[in-house]
């Protein structure tokens, strides 16, 4: 693998046929490149419907790049957001943006040409794909962007193909302004690294049931980056409940429903179960007071408290 400054690269791909496409931040690195002077490419350009992806067809000089912007704290959206919007700028028009599972999610990831990892990563609870199309002389070019993130860094992955011979990747310090490259930490692992333990938000279990709510959760998302990240750390998922029931039951209960959160990471996140641990306290840690409904809710929780590295 070949990883390039951002500075060489400006020189390597300056050409006096070139036109610049899309400018990259002064802390991104491209970490792999691979390059075919003629290949075609079938570029999607809908969601996975009925078993495929319906895909538009271009020739001519194919380039894939993995990209990582070492910064915490991004979103899929906020990495896509200005490189579309250069894209605009220079002409190209957006035929297709989808964001996972609207995707396709799982089938869309992998019905797609992605270059693998470390140096490109695809966290299938968040990431964002987009299709572009400009038409010269030349011929058309296509370009597709998949940008997702991990606990620590954002990926983004730039497929090019095209009649024309070069492009231009310019380093600029300004260049994604609506990124925030120094955004701080999420607040889950902001407190899991300086105290060790965290609730969970937004999980929702109804009172006196032990299964987790439907759909995704971003905490859980985020401690899944964490724990990938982290692959050393094993972490206890600790149930409470309110004070509804006697004591024995509620401990019972809250076990569960820290078993369920351990199985959601595990089945859709891909955590591995060696990292997780399930345990439950019932109502004998409130952070709030029980004797309203609004307390009762903050008291049904799951926290994630680091126990040790393995």
């Amino acid at each position: 693998m070949k990883v390039f400054s951002l500075a060489i690269l400006g020189i390597l791909w300056t050409s006096a046929a070139a036109s610049q496409a899309l400018t990259f931040p002064s802390n991104a690195v491209m970490t792999l490149e691979t390059s075919s002077a003629l290949e075609s490419y079938a570029m999607p350009i809908g969601a996975w419907d009925a078993g495929k992806v319906p895909v538009e067809a271009g020739d001519g000089q194919l380039t894939q790049q993995a990209w990582r912007i070492n910064a915490s704290g991004l979103t899929s959206l906020q990495l896509i957001r200005p490189l579309r919007d250069q894209l605009r700028n220079n002409g190209f028009t957006v035929v297709f943006e989808c964001k996972d599972q609207a995707c396709g999610g799982f089938d869309f990831r992998f019905a797609t040409s992605v270059l693998p990892p470390p140096d490109m990563q695809v966290n299938l609870g968040d990431f964002r794909y987009l299709a572009a199309r400009r038409d010269s002389d030349d011929g058309p070019e296509l370009i597709s962007l998949i940008a997702s993130r991990s606990a620590n860094a954002g990926f983004i992955q730039m497929t090019r193909v095209g009649s024309t011979a070069a492009e231009t990747v310019e380093t600029s310090a300004a260049a994604l302004r609506s990124v925030a490259v120094d955004a701080a930490p999420s607040d889950l692992v902001t407190r899991l690294t300086e105290t060790g333990h965290a609730v969970l938000s937004g999980l929702t279990f109804s009172s006196g049931s032990s299964q987790l709510g439907d759909g995704t959760f971003d905490d859980l998302q985020t401690l899944a980056d964490y724990l990938t990240a982290n692959p050393d750390l094993v972490v206890a998922l600790v149930g409470h409940t309110d004070a509804s029931g006697p004591l024995d039951g509620n401990i019972a209960l809250s076990k569960r429903r820290a078993g369920s959160v351990l199985e959601r990471l595990v089945t859709d996140y891909g955590v591995p179960r060696r990292q997780l641990d399930a345990q439950g306290m019932g109502y004998l840690a409130p952070i709030a007071s029980n004797q309203s409904q609004e307390g009762r809710d903050a008291n049904r929780r799951v926290e994630v408290i680091v126990t040790s590295t393995q």
